[in-house]
């Protein structure tokens, strides 16, 4: 859920929710969390966080998001020049998460009905879902049910034609151990070979290092399959796993990625049932190539590291593709 993968602990643990449901489904906003034993409870994932100077920084910096964010919704929304709503379910996405505030940036309407809408979406925050049909409107994401790490790693060998995940019994060396759920941010190196533990999955070590240490992320949002941009995301040496973001940058897809590349990311996608979310991809310093190794369909945005400017860069390509996507672009 949340930044969790998008590079921030704020999307688990915002303690404001500026709307009320619409669709009738979705729980009240304060339903979402839990407290227990001193931490923050994410009841949807299970993913609690211990309250320090870095979630309530990023509170804060939300909050100012959120503040520009409504008064640019309503002005997008006062000089649209056709009116357009999306249909959310089971669950209507908080204003934290991307699809959510590029709908908003584009002037576009969560309806409160299915016969309301433009567009039905499947947002659902969990590993494995089963979406319903979206009926007669234009489906989103409703092909993408499993963003299981197996799953990701599977579809990605057969499109890439290389693995991302090994056999930890007969792979010797370091090697990484994640949770098989979405959105955990539990990776960890280990040496193989060794026993697997229930429920994880064991998956190359991808090295994005540079000279300092610091460890690269090329978290990229597509829309209709095709990358719309990247957040280049620099972890701080030793972290390359933490939720936190020493700094991020906005690129054009082109610029981080090769024609061939950008080919084999849109067939992923289809071949994951991915309309919009967000890839976490790394590039491995030593062989060069792209590694794929999740898939983020209710991720939060934009990075909270990013620049006053990439973020309102980011939102103007992000709600014009969403607009494209619906078909009105």
């Amino acid at each position: 859920m949340a930044e969790l993968r998008s590079g921030s602990a704020i999307g688990h643990a915002m303690v404001a929710h500026l709307d009320a449901p619409t669709n009738g489904r979705a729980p009240p906003w304060l339903s979402d969390f839990a407290w227990k034993d001193g931490r923050l409870e994410i009841r949807k994932t299970g993913i609690r966080l211990t309250p320090n100077g870095d979630v309530v920084a990023e509170i804060a910096a939300w909050a100012v998001w959120l503040a520009v964010l409504w008064p640019v919704a309503l002005l997008a929304r006062l000089t649209r020049d056709r009116p357009l709503a999306i249909w959310f379910a089971p669950e209507t996405p908080r204003p934290w998460y991307l699809i959510r505030a590029a709908a908003m940036w584009a002037g576009i309407d969560v309806a409160r009905t299915p016969q309301a809408a433009t567009a039905a979406f499947y947002f659902d925050d969990v590993t494995i879902g089963v979406p319903e049909s979206a009926g007669p409107l234009r489906g989103l994401n409703y092909g993408c049910a499993d963003v299981s790490k197996s799953h990701v790693a599977a579809v990605f060998e057969a499109v890439f034609g290389y693995p991302l995940s090994v056999d930890p019994m007969i792979t010797a060396g370091p090697i990484v151990e994640k949770s098989e759920k979405n959105g955990v941010h539990d990776g960890r190196i280990v040496h193989g070979p060794l026993s697997p533990r229930p429920g994880c999955v064991y998956q190359k070590l991808v090295d994005t290092a540079d000279r300092t240490g610091a460890c690269r992320d090329l978290r990229t949002p597509c829309a209709g399959g095709m990358p719309v941009l990247v957040w280049i995301k620099v972890k701080p040496a030793g972290r390359r796993f933490a939720i936190q973001n020493r700094r991020a940058t906005l690129h054009s897809p082109g610029e981080v990625f090769s024609p061939r590349e950008l080919a084999l990311i849109t067939q992923f996608n289809a071949r994951m049932g991915a309309d919009w979310g967000g890839l976490d991809i790394l590039r491995d310093r030593h062989d060069g190539r792209i590694y794929i190794v999740d898939v983020n369909k209710t991720d939060l945005g934009p990075l909270i590291a990013l620049s006053w400017v990439d973020k309102i860069r980011s939102m103007g390509r992000l709600s014009a593709a969403l607009k494209r996507l619906m078909g009105h672009g």
